[in-house]
């Protein structure tokens, strides 16, 4: 077996969700509170694009990079949101977000080669890492700094081999935003930066800035699956310097050929027409938020920093745990309710339980009167 998959940890939450499932085939109704996908339906506007598609054989290959129209669509709204200017020569198109982030790993890594994360993030970044030979070099970041990267912290852990800084705003699990200050000192220390930013679009407090603002010298990992609930059809995108490019297109082509053509149509169709759906969308997702946030609080959760975006709450539940593993498969076995272990998200995000709010507001009432119960059984 291939030694860097030996250091690979399991994506918790999946095993949650397993369970969970497993739970349901038995009958038993299941509160799901621990997956980050959307439950709306994709916006009619990408069903009628994805459709005409179908219908008028768009079924092909298409560019290795992505379809034309579509990058040159991902181009202009980064220039209508953030004012930058993007080469949709520049573009990736891919099945889904994580294919891009393992290709902007790959032309970065090789063997020893160091990628800085935070602690606690997304759990699936240092799985990246480490596929593609790298070494993982984690820096905390602490509730009582809002979850904000320590720029000085990240200087610290720059060494030769750094390859790249990898930042995640709306972040997952935090819902953190990050600072604009802090994303122009983090440009400022010159290694390149891979800047997530699936969740644009799902903001509710503060405004979301492109690392593309601040620095050239970037990998800017986006898609469709979160903003335009568009999780199934499997359709993100890389932005990345110029002298990457070929050598993305190589990987691209060998790899994964390109994205699926009627996801690409319905892409385009997202961009154009589907910014009310969104602002519907996301008008829901403020509404649970704000009701989490407070009904958290009563039962006794500690909420340090609330999100700013994203659909999660990273919640203290050290007054009930310090195993947040233990905690999340309890809460599921006896209240029937999933939860994320913070665990999941790293060493920091031990005795934390992150909460996703995509789910209705009725489910998300039924899950916490279930935990309310649970905790006044157990605590």
């Amino acid at each position: 077996m291939n030694p860097q998959v030996g250091k690979m940890s399991p994506f918790i939450v999946m095993e949650v969700l397993e369970r969970a499932k497993e739970l349901q085939m038995q009958g038993i109704d299941v509160i799901h509170m621990e997956v980050g996908e959307p439950d709306f339906d994709v916006p009619q506007c990408v069903c009628n694009a994805a459709v005409e598609a179908l219908q008028t054989s768009q079924t092909h290959y298409t560019h290795s990079l992505g379809d034309a129209e579509l990058r040159q669509t991902i181009a202009d709204f980064y220039k209508s949101e953030y004012g930058v200017s993007v080469n949709p020569d520049c573009i990736v198109v891919t099945s889904g977000s994580s294919p891009a982030i393992l290709l902007a790993h790959m032309v970065l890594c090789e063997a020893g080669g160091e990628v800085i994360l935070s602690n606690p993030g997304y759990a699936c970044y240092r799985n990246f890492v480490l596929a593609c030979n790298g070494i993982p070099v984690e820096v905390d970041l602490r509730a009582e700094n809002g979850f904000q990267f320590d720029v000085d912290a990240v200087r610290r852990a720059v060494t030769p081999r750094t390859r790249a800084i990898f930042i995640n705003s709306p972040m997952n699990p935090t819902g953190t935003l990050l600072d604009a200050s802090v994303m122009r000192q983090l440009a400022e220390i010159g290694v390149p930066i891979l800047s997530d930013e699936i969740y644009h679009g799902l903001v509710y407090e503060g405004t979301a800035h492109s690392i593309l603002e601040f620095t050239d010298n970037a990998f800017v990992l986006n898609g469709f699956s979160k903003r335009f609930a568009m999780t199934g059809l499997r359709l993100g995108y890389l932005i990345a310097p110029q002298q990457y490019i070929r050598q993305l297109q190589i990987l691209q082509q060998n790899l994964f050929i390109c994205a699926p053509s009627i996801a690409q149509r319905a892409g385009i169709a997202a961009m154009c027409s589907a910014d009310s759906d969104v602002q519907a969308m996301r008008k829901v997702y403020d509404e649970r938020r704000r009701y989490m946030i407070e009904r958290l609080r009563q039962l006794g959760f500690v909420i340090h920093t609330e999100p700013q975006g994203a659909f999660y709450i990273f919640a203290d539940a050290r007054k009930y745990t310090t195993d947040s593993y233990k905690f999340a498969f309890d809460i599921l076995e006896k209240a029937h309710v999933g939860v994320t272990p913070g665990t999941d998200f790293g060493t920091n995000g031990e005795g934390f339980i992150r909460f996703s709010y995509a789910n209705s507001i009725e489910n998300i009432r039924t899950g916490l009167d279930r935990l309310e119960q649970y905790l006044k059984d157990n605590f």
